[in-house]
């Protein structure tokens, strides 16, 4: 089975330049969007991201505990210029102190958008919660609305309980409500349009995610993926799509407003579209990323990680703790852990963490 991640950290990254106080990088990016993993436990097994029978799991003593989740975002806002946070796994909603988690973060941040990403399983019985805690918004996956074909690919008959999970966060405010899908080639791509449909019906806005070479088997081919223009050519089966004309200002998505093609004025809602692999957007990537375990990943595909929970452990400052973060991210790699962008190029290494392992 895949080890969840290296049992020694490496040496600590050199550190950034004197008087730098954001978490910039050697090519000029400033990360801005904190991403930190809760846990990285899933209770359902997707093909793109897990084996059949799951990963080694970490102890519940090497998680990241409230306190210390709550004291790396104090960090991250007040003194690393951190301006919006996600919190994802695994699956978050598999944490038991998930909204203390939320509450303790709102009551110190009344205005950080604090989002969450999760696959809905478990969402209907703590969406109303949650929005009380004070969480912004979710992200919620789904990748089809065919029972079987969910089952086919997340190894779970779960579908109806994902629905209901997005009912109830709809009903619980937490909107702008995004829905993130990634197709398979052979399985689902035909299914884009009716997403689509489904979820313009609603108001969500839906996202598709190239599948990426983040699966815990390593099965990953760049010529077996469903690529962003025969994405968008499928919804142009029944969509009309535009450009959004507003700034992309660092999101990963591009946005494309939808419309029918007999009434291309009257806009039903937007859609995005996630490139990773073949469109990457590494150049004003803008993303810091911390494990369930309290290590920073400067980059997705990062095989480097500095980690923060044993200066959290043993008595560091809060400063000791910005210089190891600042110092991380300026090394981070120009692109998809390497000098240059390139998913399954000349000179890729998959990183050892499946996606579960690192938090989206």
């Amino acid at each position: 089975m895949p080890r969840v991640g290296p049992a020694v950290s490496p040496p600590p990254p050199p550190p950034a330049p004197a008087g730098e106080a954001r978490l910039r990088d050697r090519f000029g990016r400033t990360a801005t969007d904190l991403r930190i993993s809760l846990i990285d436990k899933c209770n359902l097994r997707c093909t793109y991201c897990m084996p059949a029978d799951g990963l080694a799991w970490l102890p519940r003593s090497r998680l990241l505990a409230l306190p210390e989740i709550l004291r790396l975002v104090r960090i991250g806002v007040r003194d690393l210029g951190v301006r919006e946070l996600r919190l994802t796994g695994g699956e978050p909603l598999v944490r038991a102190d998930l909204v203390d988690i939320v509450a303790g973060l709102r009551a110190e941040h009344p205005r950080l958008p604090i989002s969450l990403t999760t696959n809905g399983v478990g969402l209907e019985a703590k969406a109303r919660a949650l929005a009380e805690a004070g969480l912004t918004r979710l992200n919620v996956s789904l990748d089809t609305l065919h029972a079987g074909t969910f089952e086919k690919l997340t190894r779970r008959d779960h579908l109806d309980r994902v629905l209901a999970g997005i009912e109830a966060a709809d009903a619980a405010g937490l909107r702008p409500l995004k829905v993130n899908a990634v197709l398979m080639r052979g399985i689902n791509e035909d299914h884009a349009p009716e997403l689509l449909a489904w979820a313009l019906q609603r108001g969500y806005e839906l996202r598709f995610i190239e599948q990426m070479p983040l699966d815990a088997d390593h099965g990953w081919r760049r010529e077996d993926m469903v690529t962003a223009a025969e994405t968008r050519a499928l919804l142009e089966r029944t969509h009309r799509l535009a450009p959004d004309p507003r700034a992309r200002g660092g999101a990963p998505a591009e946005r494309f407003l939808v419309s029918l093609p007999g009434a291309p004025d009257r806009v039903l809602g937007a859609v995005g579209i996630i490139a990773s692999v073949t469109e990457p957007f590494c150049a004003d990537c803008r993303r810091t990323r911390i494990t369930a375990e309290g290590r920073v990943m400067s980059c997705l595909f990062s095989r480097e990680e500095t980690d923060l929970s044993a200066l959290l452990r043993s008595g560091g400052s809060d400063a000791e703790i910005a210089d190891r973060w600042r110092a991380a991210m300026w090394a981070k790699p120009r692109a998809h852990g390497m000098d240059h962008a390139g998913l399954g190029a000349d000179g890729f290494v998959q990183p050892d963490r499946p996606m579960s392992a690192i938090g989206g």
